[in-house]
């Protein structure tokens, strides 16, 4: 990577780590506002699988990448910025791009790194996945994309960038919706043993810590995944159709890489880039976050997750939690677009 970083960091599950482990990943049923306050007009009922397609994806130059996004809605209206998880993609957002887009939004929705056809500058940069990388990638794209504050939304590896972002960029951040909520941290942090349960549900991260892993990730990308979208979301009736859609773009020659060396860093087993180490040293204290939240979990969420008691205190703005029924498991706004919307919409008006 090319361009100098001076900004702030990120890891994993920081201080909800131990937590996550008392709580067994268990849900709290209770939500909590720091003050009630009018929503949003409600957004139309969608059947998840509604829309198949963005329209041609856009490029451009970005920090370390040429970045490939959709978007939707108008270019002069208020933005949205959906971050993608993994071994997910753009097409987690495809229903809730256009309920933000019939509200005026101009929603952005890119690859992350290893993704689709987002792609590296120079064929000599670092294949990094570390998380403080990749958010210092969307504040570089809100850059080039000449865009000053946005609400930023996400799940898994997006929850997380986007959780940072709001911690060390609160400016470039009108509004925050995270699933499973506070997943900042440390490799300090991640080096922590847990409860055997606990360790049960990071089996993936202890495969790619070894050559087998690697290679079998590599071998078994496309298999890989859709083993992990029946784990993490059980009651998810997802069809090959919508599963190939997305899995085209674990086609990315650096998406194994990029996986491999996210999860390894996590564990403290991979450097990182020293370009990144005064972000990591700020996110390595958990810091709060002031921008207005609604954190969200789905009641059948299977992947490792901590219950909201773990972070509530982290949001220090106003704040409200979600719990989304109706069997919807980790990759929520795919499986319960409008509820992912409507939370879009009533955080930006905090």
């Amino acid at each position: 990577m090319s361009e100098t970083v001076s900004l702030p960091r990120r890891g994993f599950l920081g201080v909800a780590a131990a937590t996550l482990a008392a709580s067994q990943f268990g849900l709290s049923q209770t939500a909590r506002a720091q003050t009630a306050r009018p929503k949003a007009a409600s957004v139309p009922s969608t059947t998840p699988g509604t829309h198949t397609t963005f329209a041609p994806i856009k490029h451009i130059n970005a920090g370390a990448l040429n970045v490939g996004y959709a978007e939707a809605g108008p270019a002069n209206g208020p933005v949205a910025l959906l971050l993608h998880g993994w071994p997910y993609d753009i097409y987690s957002f495809v229903d809730v791009a256009p309920l933000l887009a019939a509200r005026g939004y101009r929603v952005i929705i890119p690859y992350l790194r290893g993704y689709g056809s987002t792609t590296f500058l120079s064929p000599d940069a670092m294949r990094n996945g570390q998380p403080s990388a990749i958010a210092a990638d969307m504040i570089a794209l809100m850059d080039a994309l000449h865009i000053q504050n946005a609400v930023v939304a996400g799940f898994d590896w997006g929850a997380r960038t986007a959780d940072i972002m709001a911690a060390l960029w609160p400016d470039r951040c009108k509004g925050l919706v995270s699933v499973s909520g506070y997943l900042i941290g440390s490799q300090a942090a991640g080096k922590q043993p847990l409860p055997p349960e606990a360790e049960l549900q990071w089996w993936y991260q202890f495969y790619f810590a070894t050559d087998r892993g690697r290679a079998g990730y590599q071998k078994y990308t496309h298999d890989f995944a859709k083993l992990i979208w029946k784990l993490a979301s059980p009651k998810w009736n997802f069809d090959d159709a919508t599963f190939n859609r997305s899995a085209a773009a674990f086609d990315n020659p650096d998406h194994v890489e990029i996986t491999v060396h996210n999860y390894r860093w996590r564990q403290g087993l991979a450097t990182g880039d020293a370009r990144f180490d005064d972000i990591e040293k700020r996110l390595a204290t958990a810091p709060t976050i002031s921008v207005p939240t609604i954190t969200m979990e789905g009641d059948a969420n299977g992947a490792p997750h901590p219950a909201p008691s773990a972070y509530a205190s982290k949001f220090t703005g106003w704040y409200e939690h979600r719990d989304v029924t109706g069997g919807i498991g980790h990759n929520l706004p795919q499986e319960a677009p409008a509820a992912f919307a409507q939370a879009v919409l009533d955080v930006d008006r905090h």
